[in-house]
């Protein structure tokens, strides 16, 4: 999610994380620290060297049993680090641009043009702002697929002419048009598009990667598109609208940021800050659970949609809000299917959903909730997955437990489950059923006492390893005055990196082990307290992670979200990782947007010879270097005049063929 304010589309990174939870759960920066005076750092020594020695992966190596390889696991030429109007890439590998805002996903699309878009148009067009990548192949082929792909938000200042970044959201208010919230709506949701390699010359040589034109399987998801509600939230009192009295039925899915596929060949899309679509602050307090909404920072009143449609304006529904923030299921091999928002997998601000199958055949979905002091989700379903009948997986997700984490001091954590009935989660705390439960996730959770994190983004399991990681992003919002020994990273605006590892590879157990991979930011900086590994260059290090993923060798990659010239002298882009042996904690650099985009989706074909990446915003500005329509700070991809900034897919190859970093 973008961390610039922006006027009639998202709020900037202070503002989206509303920092809403005002439980006294201890942080996770509590509980970082807490261990590190057990690992003997002095209280009240507050000397960012000492605290650094203390979680820095060199220090760690000898924790490493087994790990002792010297050779990195990624082989290819470290790019530097920078700014500038255009990507980047490693020496030896072709960036193509595959599919851009605007282009056809549907046969019936007309050709893009900005200067006179429609929302009859952008519902058959690629949509705005790229996020999460999942290739699904076809025939079993790795040159051959579905890409899905989520639309996350859109930025009306890059989208049309006119729109002052620096303009009052009154003023916004009143010159938007229904014409225009029609076409933000259309440009939100998702896209399904098949795509081929054709062959180049000789036949055994694999060409460029392109869009199918005419696919059967060609689809576009909108915040308008029919939805099912399914799960132990499907028809509660909380779910009804006066346009769905039965609560089983919703229009769109909004702010999908990161998501997942699963191995029967569905997309799980995720609604993120569904927040900033409703409005009626005003009138909140006379709404009924007004808390709860409060809870969820609702409403946030950054779209205006509620100017043409009441579903979005509290005073009118307010249950709607309730209907949003869900992991949303899609069946891409069936265009008539239709989407179900999966609500046993909790309501909150999903960024991802990190899942593996786990040795007895059960389920397992890891979450995020992206906001400063919230927590991490883990959803275990009750039946194992049929993996040769994928028919039989259709509704896996509507039956199992939704856990929170607790991260303890000692390097151990324990899931608790999110049950009604159970503990704290009774009629006497206002949960008079699971439906409850699951719409009031972050309620619920505060009272088992979980673990505020700094903004836990994307999850990712690694399925040779078993171990999890977990993308923390942020969280500037800790005070500077409560630094001490049991404290040590306030004010963390670089973000870091925990490792989790299930107890006895199990992970559906209720315990685990934890440690901090890395800690973000320069490491040349002593005050930072970064702790990546010597050996990484000045061009390795980065900060705020958001997605990753993991590869076919079990590599981790990591994308950004953050990095610009204010922040930390360089754009976002897609690092590779160490997580081994004597290089563990080692970053490179890989790919580097252009500048004011955001890096996303990071996805490889199963033969790892394609990496997909979504570059987000490019050409988002900020008050010192507004950017608007009309004069863009980049027009990347297309570099034409008269096109803006363009989000797009890029696909990644080896120059001659051959596997990503290898």
């Amino acid at each position: 999610m973008s961390n610039n304010e922006l006027p009639n589309s998202v709020l900037a990174e202070n503002a989206e994380d509303i920092g809403s939870n005002p439980s006294g759960n201890p942080t996770m920066g509590d509980i970082i620290a807490s261990r590190l005076s057990r690992r003997d750092v002095m209280r009240g020594a507050l000397a960012v060297t000492a605290v650094s020695a203390a979680v820095s992966p060199a220090a760690l190596l000898a924790a490493c049993s087994g790990e002792t390889t010297t050779t990195p696991s990624f082989s290819f030429a470290e790019i530097s680090a920078g700014i500038d109007e255009t990507h980047h890439v490693a020496s030896g590998y072709d960036t193509d641009i595959l599919i851009r805002w605007g282009d056809k996903v549907l046969a019936d699309a007309p050709a893009f043009d900005p200067a006179k878009q429609t929302s009859d148009a952008q519902a058959r067009q690629f949509g705005y702002n790229n996020d999460f990548i999942g290739f699904i192949p076809l025939d079993g082929s790795s040159d051959h697929g579905l890409l899905v792909v989520n639309h996350e938000y859109t930025n009306a200042e890059l989208m049309r002419a006119g729109v002052d970044p620096k303009a009052g959201k009154a003023v916004a208010f009143d010159k938007i048009t229904a014409d225009e919230i029609a076409i933000e709506m259309m440009a939100h949701g998702g896209s399904v598009i098949e795509i081929r390699r054709e062959k180049a010359g000789d036949v055994k040589t694999r060409g460029k990667w392109a869009v199918v034109a005419d696919s059967k399987y060609a689809r576009r998801i909108t915040a308008e598109t029919e939805m099912r509600i399914s799960g132990p939230a499907a028809g509660h009192e909380r779910m009804m609208t006066k346009a769905d009295p039965t609560g089983l039925a919703v229009h769109g899915m909004l702010n999908n940021c990161a998501g997942a596929t699963t191995p029967w060949g569905t997309w799980l899309t995720c609604e993120e800050n569904i927040n900033g679509y409703f409005w009626g602050k005003g009138a909140l307090n006379k709404v009924a659970d007004a808390a709860s909404f409060k809870r969820y920072g609702i409403p946030a009143e950054w779209y205006y949609w509620a100017k043409v449609h009441d579903r979005f304006d509290m005073s009118k529904e307010p249950n709607e809000a309730n209907r949003f923030g869900w992991v949303v299921e899609i069946d891409p091999l069936d265009p008539a299917s239709v989407p179900v928002k999966r609500t046993a997998l909790g309501r909150f601000k999903h960024e991802g959903a990190g899942n593996i199958v786990n040795r007895d055949g059960r389920f397992v979905v890891y979450q995020g909730d992206d906001e400063r002091f919230e927590y991490v989700y883990r959803f275990v379903t009750r039946r194992p997955v049929d993996m040769d009948n994928r028919a039989n997986n259709k509704d896996i997700l509507d039956e199992g437990t939704l856990y929170v984490a607790r991260f303890d001091a000692d390097g151990t954590g324990v899931w608790l489950p999110l049950e009604y009935a159970q503990g704290p989660l009774t009629a006497a705390s206002g949960f008079r059923n699971q439906g409850d439960v699951v719409i009031h996730a972050r309620i619920a959770a505060d009272l088992l006492g979980a673990t505020k994190m700094d903004r836990p983004e994307d999850i990712e399991a690694n399925p040779k390893t078993g171990k999890v990681y977990v993308m923390l992003t942020n969280n500037s919002k800790r005070s500077t005055a409560a630094v001490d020994a049991a404290n040590p990273r306030a004010d963390n605006r670089f973000g870091h990196i925990i490792e989790i590892t299930p107890d006895g590879g199990d992970h559906t157990a209720r315990t685990f082990a934890w440690e901090v991979l890395v800690q973000c930011g320069d490491p040349g900086l002593a005050e930072v307290g970064a702790t990546f590994n010597p050996r990484t260059t000045s061009s390795g290090w980065f900060g705020m992670p958001d997605n990753c993923a993991v590869d076919a060798m079990g590599r981790l990659w990591v994308a950004t979200d953050g990095n610009s010239a204010a922040t930390t002298g360089r754009a976002d882009g897609i690092w590779a990782m160490e997580t081994k042996g004597e290089e563990r904690g080692t970053s490179k650099l890989f790919f580097r947007c252009p500048v004011g985009a955001e890096m996303c989706g990071p996805c490889f074909t199963p033969d790892l010879e394609t990496f997909f990446v979504a570059v987000q915003h490019p050409g988002e500005g900020d008050d010192k270097e507004p950017s608007t329509f009309d004069k863009p700070i980049t027009r990347w991809p297309d570099f034409k005049s008269g096109m803006p900034p363009r989000p797009a897919v890029v696909a990644i190859t080896k120059r001659g063929g051959g596997k990503i970093a290898m």
